[in-house]
């Protein structure tokens, strides 16, 4: 009788993580989601940004340059 509630309790705590797993499973599934949805946003922000905002090359930069040998 030892026998069957060895296997009856392995069999209780493979449910258990396969109901983990399930739950890790739709949780990732539903971050996945939320990704695409919060992102569609984003890049609307960033076209609003003034093209002149990238890399310029100032005095203090040029100085940097000189310094580290570049």
């Amino acid at each position: 009788m030892t026998r069957s509630k060895s296997v009856r309790k392995e069999t209780t705590s493979a449910i258990d993580r396969r109901g983990f797993l399930r739950t890790v499973g739709v949780g990732a599934g539903a971050a996945g989601v939320a990704a695409v949805v919060g992102g569609s946003a984003a890049p609307t922000a960033q076209a609003a940004a003034p093209a002149s905002s990238g890399y310029r090359e100032t005095e203090h930069v040029r100085r940097f340059y000189q310094l580290a040998r570049f």
